[in-house]
């Protein structure tokens, strides 16, 4: 339990989240400049909506915009979330800025699907590294984590949403064309970042019936080393008692998980569930920004 333990208390260190923001930021700042603008695309996010806002009203410079309007974003990260998540986000969204002035490179793409394709991957990867950390690289991002903290919604699903409503609003001052490759862009963005956040996460939880309830158990405490639980069930039609073992795994271990449960009962029933989260000894420890 060493090792793990180790990893999870430097996954909370400043080097290793003010790293981990440094290369999401990285990747974030290389898809808009490389990809995004060369093509007039609009990466959505707070530089999105600032943009609208711009095109809508006329007053003031977009730039200025962006800076009103993370304002209240960042208290309310502030506010709502965390001391620290809020000043690692602002390392972020500094970072993000450096590397924007930094990055002078084009991608030698001709095609604009191809650039949503690049483009919307490479940005993915960033926001999803960057919201690894404890913190983000700011905007929307902010509101992205305090969603999913208190409602649960998926981070990936609310920049989608929030995206598809300012492209709506854009579509009014802005090129068509341009507001539909930049939605093709952040559902890219979002499928992408989606895969990120779940890199590693996502495990399997086992109901397994069988007529030897012990020797299963003893099979994955020892030969899987993972946490079995005993449920009391009855049979809905035989009325008969039984003993159901519960246990989670990671997904890499299902096939071993299967070869062991049915070299021991070739007739047990066994059902596979997929888990969004898992907390706990062995598993994942509970973020908190």
């Amino acid at each position: 339990m060493g090792a793990p333990s180790n990893f999870r208390n430097l996954t909370f260190s400043v080097p290793w989240n003010i790293g981990v923001l440094t290369v999401g930021a990285l990747l974030t700042a290389f898809a808009v400049k490389a990809a995004a603008i060369p093509f007039g695309l609009i990466a959505g996010g707070m530089s999105g909506l600032s943009l609208v806002t711009y095109y809508g009203l006329g007053w003031m410079t977009p730039g200025a915009w962006y800076f009103a309007l993370n304002v209240p974003v960042f208290l309310v990260g502030w506010l709502f979330v965390s001391r620290r998540f809020f000043f690692y986000s602002l390392y972020g969204m500094a970072a993000v800025s450096v590397f924007m002035e930094l990055i002078d490179y084009q991608l030698p793409l001709h095609d604009p699907w191809l650039a949503v394709l690049a483009g919307g991957a490479c940005l993915g990867l960033g926001v999803g590294v960057s919201l690894r950390s404890l913190g983000s690289t700011g905007g929307v991002d902010i509101l992205m984590v305090l969603f999913h903290q208190k409602w649960g919604l998926r981070m990936g699903w609310f920049e989608f949403l929030f995206n598809l409503l300012v492209f709506l609003g854009g579509s009014l001052f802005m090129d068509l064309s341009l507001i539909l490759y930049s939605l093709a862009l952040i559902a890219v963005t979002s499928l992408v970042m989606e895969q990120v956040l779940s890199l590693g996460n996502e495990r399997k939880a086992a109901l397994i019936i069988t007529e030897n309830p012990d020797a299963v158990a003893q099979a994955i405490l020892v030969q899987l080393d993972k946490g079995v639980t005993f449920v009391k069930g009855v049979g809905g039609y035989t009325g008969q008692q039984r003993t159901v073992v519960y246990s989670v795994v990671h997904s890499h271990q299902m096939k071993r998980l299967e070869e062991l449960v049915y070299t021991i009962d070739p007739t047990a029933f066994t059902v596979i569930l997929n888990t969004l989260s898992v907390f706990g000894e062995g598993f994942s420890v509970r973020k908190v920004y």
